[in-house]
């Protein structure tokens, strides 16, 4: 679409001959940038409700700064997930911040998220990828409490902190070891819960594939699990249960 079309289409909707919903479909279908070796959809979020986020790894410094910085000059907004400090200190936008433990650049967080979103992590070993599904709620537009090394080893851990989880619309869930830790959370709070298992834990941990395996397997029904170590994908997931009947999102 070039920018006559544009302009035909928002003076068709000025002078009425189409409505405001009408019009937003039609933003919805509007092309990429094509910058060759990535196309990047700055419309994204009309479309499915999550705005295009830069994943870093597998791609040049140089690739993802130029994608990052073409998102922020867009929208002013931008998040980079699995990244470095190098990739931040060459996108040199004012503003951003980079977080190392769960390696995301974020720039554009609106100051005050809605609703209520608890992450917690069994382990200390877990808080790179709590905050990675933390930090990406946060971007979306969730307010978001977090409460790390609550694992099962010490259960009178979770039962002090008891009055968060009734206070919570969903709860993400970041364990590795075996993985217990969502089953016996998902037995004590009537709130959505997301789990992450996550790669941490010794030789029959099998790179998070024994947690992700007691996940799925839990007796306690209406877990969602996420892929190990994915706590952009618990954090999108969380975010769009969080807001149902709040406000469409950011």
């Amino acid at each position: 679409m070039d920018r006559n079309a544009l302009e035909q289409m928002l003076l068709y909707f000025k002078n009425g001959s189409t409505t405001l919903e009408e019009t937003i479909s039609r933003f919805k279908y509007l092309p990429y940038e094509d910058i060759e070796f990535a196309k990047i959809d700055h419309h994204r979020q009309l479309i499915s409700g999550i705005t295009e986020v830069v994943y870093g790894e597998g791609k040049r410094v140089t690739e993802v700064i130029e994608i990052a910085r073409r998102l922020h000059s867009n929208s002013g907004r931008v998040l980079v997930t699995r990244t470095s400090e190098e990739v931040f200190k060459g996108l040199s936008i004012e503003g951003a911040q980079f977080y190392p433990e769960s390696r995301i650049i974020m720039a554009g967080q609106p100051e005050k998220g809605i609703g209520h979103i608890l992450v917690v992590s069994a382990g200390t070993a877990d808080i790179g990828v709590a905050q990675e599904a933390a930090l990406t709620a946060s971007f979306l537009g969730s307010q978001c409490r977090t409460i790390f090394d609550i694992g099962v080893a010490g259960l009178h851990r979770v039962i002090s902190n008891m009055h968060l989880f009734d206070e919570a619309r969903v709860v993400v869930v970041v364990a590795g070891m075996e993985g217990a830790l969502p089953s016996v959370i998902g037995g004590l709070t009537s709130k959505p819960i997301v789990a992450i298992p996550t790669s941490q834990g010794y030789g029959t941990n099998l790179g998070g594939l024994t947690p992700l395996f007691a996940m799925l397997n839990s007796c306690v029904p209406g877990i969602a699990v996420m892929n190990i170590d994915n706590g952009f994908g618990a954090g999108c997931l969380a975010h769009k249960i969080n807001i149902i009947g709040l406000a469409p999102p950011i």
